[in-house]
């Protein structure tokens, strides 16, 4: 590590300070999860989506906490507190362009772009990295992830270069893929609500007809290698509702590929202007979501009354 850096030191009190406790003591702690569910890189989620303003989820892997994620506007997230002003923020933390990480007798460089370091930067706490998600629109801060080294490394979330061996998360079956892909599609609509109650917004029914639409835009993005709103054989948004035989009086579509995962998407839908519009937009009452392997599809509608 690089002399010039400054570790941000995390309280004893908060969710961050739940980074490699056992699952034991976490239960202790925050109680038991809504759900649990597999990931992409080795550890299962626990969700806690009992209350918007306190969402968060926990990665476990051999029985410890390998990762924490942060969404609800009044979780303890010390040092940092969603909703607070990105300038307060950047204070705490030296955003660097590099970080520089040793694992196992192999080196790691991550590289991030000035966009990165403007709307996700990443910084080292207590022996592990916190990625400050910042909307840029608002200017706050939106979100944190805490990850250890070996997960950052799994994910490898930034541009990379490295020495030696590169530890990789174990490949996953097609089952066990589609397992992961629903519970991205879950968390992609949990994620969604925490985000639209935190702008005063009703939260959005899961549509398990519209999904099914979703799902097989993004199948057809990921099979046909190509990424649109329009498809060349299934025709665009409204083409591919009319023949799921969905009545809507309006509709919108976001679309991600080659995120790490459901959090990095929904916080990437949010830094892009169109995308955030129908995240935010006050009139649709539905929402589907599909995931196939690292395409996302989000249809909004609302119905005729």
């Amino acid at each position: 590590m690089k002399e010039a850096e400054k570790p941000v030191k995390i309280p004893e009190n908060g969710i961050l300070a739940l980074m490699g406790k056992s699952s034991e003591n976490i239960l202790k702690s925050v109680g038991k999860p809504s759900r649990k569910e597999p990931s992409r890189f080795d550890y299962e989620w626990w969700i806690y989506n009992q209350d918007p303003d306190h969402y968060f989820q926990v990665g476990i892997l051999n029985g410890k906490a390998v990762t924490v994620y942060g969404l609800g506007k009044s979780l303890n997230i010390q040092p940092f507190k969603i909703g607070e002003d990105a300038g307060e923020v950047f204070k705490k933390s030296q955003i660097l362009s590099s970080l520089p990480i040793e694992y196992k007798g192999n080196t790691y460089k991550f590289e991030l772009s000035e966009e990165d370091m403007n709307t996700r930067p990443a910084i080292r706490a207590d022996g592990n990295i916190l990625q400050l998600y910042i909307d840029k629109f608002d200017g706050k801060l939106s979100s944190v992830r805490a990850v250890d080294p070996e997960t950052f490394i799994k994910q490898r979330p930034y541009e990379l270069i490295y020495r030696g061996n590169l530890v990789s998360a174990k490949k996953l079956k097609e089952d066990q893929l589609l397992n992961v892909e629903k519970a991205e599609e879950n968390q992609v609509f949990d994620l969604t609500n925490v985000i639209r109650s935190r702008h005063n917004l009703p939260s959005l029914k899961n549509d398990s007809e519209v999904a099914g639409i979703a799902y097989l835009h993004s199948k057809d993005m990921a099979d046909s290698r190509y990424f649109a709103h329009e498809s060349p054989t299934e025709g665009d948004l409204s083409d591919r509702l009319k023949k799921g035989k969905v009545a809507y009086s309006l509709a919108g579509e976001n679309i991600a590929a080659h995120y790490i995962d459901g959090i990095a998407s929904v916080e990437g839908w949010m830094n892009s202007k169109g995308h955030r519009e129908a995240m935010l937009n006050s009139e649709f009452t539905h929402l589907g979501v599909g995931v196939y392997r690292d395409y996302y599809t989000q249809d909004y509608v609302k119905y005729w009354n």
